[in-house]
């Protein structure tokens, strides 16, 4: 394995150079993420709470952690002192949780809304109706210790370029759309977290800001 002749390889195929490269290490010893740090990787994602509270004290205190899986409500205050960005928040008790857990961390956490625009129902997030509602709501505006930054989303697992490259264009447009109305609280949403290693390309000529990318950087996942 080469991870650094990986990632000097992947940097050339991005189609926006200052689209922020997550390594997703989930499942990946110290030592691989490590050797991805040593060759100037900062941001790391992880989908499992119980895995990432494990490896964080393990590794540099300059590390920026993306926490990119379903998280439930009860793991939150396991990295709430530490986590960069929460990727996937699909439900506003999940983001009231955040809340709680960073006032008392004292810590305020930035966090994505997970948007589901995939064709699979497997795939959390809300519906674009939901998001309308919750950004009307006197107690998300209430929310002091939570920063939503913007908006995540997976698309469908297809070989169909064109179904993947819309359900990206029309997130991007909703995206757009929310920052027309008067969100609540000066609140700006400018990070579009879209893409993997099959289809961080096509997510970034749609408009994407930061891509989740895994494979092409440590090789195949290891199950465990």
């Amino acid at each position: 394995m080469h991870i650094k002749e990986n990632l000097s390889e992947l940097k050339k195929q991005f189609k926006k150079q200052d689209c922020l490269l997550i390594a997703v290490s989930k499942t990946k010893p110290v030592s691989d993420i490590q050797e991805a740090y040593d060759a100037g990787i900062r941001h790391f994602g992880e989908n499992k709470v119980q895995e990432l509270t494990e490896k964080q004290p393990q590794l540099p205190d300059d590390i920026r952690w993306h926490m990119i899986g379903h998280l439930q409500r009860n793991k939150v205050k396991y990295i709430a002192p530490f986590i960069h960005l929460i990727h996937g928040v699909d439900s506003f008790k999940l983001l009231k949780e955040i809340n709680k857990q960073a006032q008392k961390a004292d810590r305020v956490i930035a966090c994505l809304l997970q948007v589901h625009i995939a064709k699979e129902e497997s795939k959390f997030g809300f519906s674009e109706e939901e998001i309308m509602d919750l950004i009307k709501l006197p107690e998300f505006a209430a929310l002091e210790h939570v920063r939503v930054i913007g908006l995540m989303g997976m698309a469908t697992n297809t070989d169909k370029e064109a179904v993947i490259r819309a359900e990206f264009a029309a997130l991007k447009k909703f995206m757009n759309h929310l920052n027309t109305l008067d969100l609540p609280g000066g609140m700006a949403l400018k990070e579009l977290s879209m893409g993997m290693s099959g289809d961080y390309q096509i997510a970034q000529e749609e408009g994407s800001t930061m891509v989740r990318i895994g494979s092409a950087i440590f090789g195949q996942r290891n199950y465990l």
